[in-house]
């Protein structure tokens, strides 16, 4: 697999496993991305050029895609509007990417015979229980709750079938919630950081009884590249670290790691169908490929991603103004 094609790559989940293949293997990367928004050059910045090249373009652009496609050993494709609040607003681009979008990518790996990784999402199962003891596995039903998480579901099945009907090679990993470097600031994680670093309270929705199982960005890299150098074709994996924390809890970790009271937070109105809760079963992933977490303390990842944010302002910066200007509009 010397040439990955990595869609979203210069997105926040995309970006870091960019970073992490090139520190890591011998790979070289074409990096496809729309650069909307969730997209920043910057992102890939410093990355050599003989091994990283970024192509600006549409998934959804067959034109675009099947030469990219053509000239790859593996698609790994991150690429995907991500953001809940945001389907909620306006549902359209979220089909338009995450179905669309990966129907083009489908057929061009069909027609090239190219090894294809698909990433989900754990959201298509819906949530769980605050007191169930059960969490996520590759057999647990569909249950999406949002725009945002039935076109990712839509996805996941789109891969399924053409693995079935036309033998693409191809592999599907569901991850839990992702922090670390290079993340959004539209994001929660990185949202209540850059408020902190701002002096501005942060926005906590609802009660935050809500529960996430949380990954840093390496580990969710480090899992990718297991999957797609020993995973087994048409399967799905699930992809988490064990780091389950309701979101009150996750803020209050950050104001007394940035050195702020633990309570000074501020109470908004609660997101139209927020899921409870989020659990991830990675035993299939560990246990047949025999992958491990680097932050199975998700204390250690908070503070190594609230020290990126620390140092890296004019990455985020750009972005503040117009996220929370966005959130004003929704009244969060």
């Amino acid at each position: 697999m010397g040439e990955l094609l990595v869609t979203g790559g210069a997105g926040f989940i995309g970006s870091n496993f960019v970073h992490y293949v090139l520190e890591n293997t011998g790979h070289t990367v074409t990096v496809l991305d729309k650069l909307t928004y969730a997209g920043n050059k910057a992102s890939l910045a410093g990355l050599p050029a003989d091994r990283c090249r970024l192509v600006r373009g549409d998934i959804a652009d067959a034109a675009v895609v099947d030469p990219l496609v053509a000239a790859a050993d593996a698609v790994v494709h991150y690429a995907a509007e991500s953001h809940n609040d945001n389907s909620l607003h306006d549902p359209a681009p979220f089909l338009e990417t995450n179905v669309i979008g990966t129907y083009t990518l489908l057929e061009a790996v069909r027609r090239h015979g190219t090894r294809f990784h698909h990433i989900s999402t754990d959201e298509v199962y819906g949530d769980l229980a605050l007191e169930d003891p059960a969490r996520f596995t590759e057999a647990t039903p569909y249950n999406p709750s949002s725009p945002y998480s039935s076109t990712k579901a839509g996805s996941d099945l789109l891969v399924r079938a053409w693995v079935r009907s036309f033998g693409v090679q191809a592999t599907i990993s569901n991850c839990s919630n992702n922090y670390g470097p290079y993340q959004h600031v539209e994001k929660f994680i990185p949202r209540q950081i850059t408020n902190v670093i701002d002096g501005v309270r942060p926005k906590l929705y609802g009660a935050g009884a809500n529960v996430r199982d949380w990954i840093h960005a390496d580990d969710h890299s480090s899992a990718v590249l297991t999957i797609l150098e020993q995973g087994r074709i048409g399967e799905t994996y699930l992809i988490g670290a064990g780091g389950e924390k309701n979101n009150r809890d996750v803020i209050e970790l950050i104001l007394e790691a940035m050195g702020r009271p633990r309570d000074a937070y501020e109470q908004v109105a609660d997101r139209p169908g927020h899921d409870l809760r989020y659990g991830i079963d990675s035993t299939k992933l560990r246990t047949e490929l025999g992958w491990t977490p680097r932050y199975s303390n998700f204390e250690a990842g908070l503070a190594n991603t609230i020290k990126w944010y620390l140092d890296n302002e004019a990455w985020w910066r750009p972005q503040k103004a117009a996220a929370e200007a966005r959130y004003r509009d929704q009244g969060r």
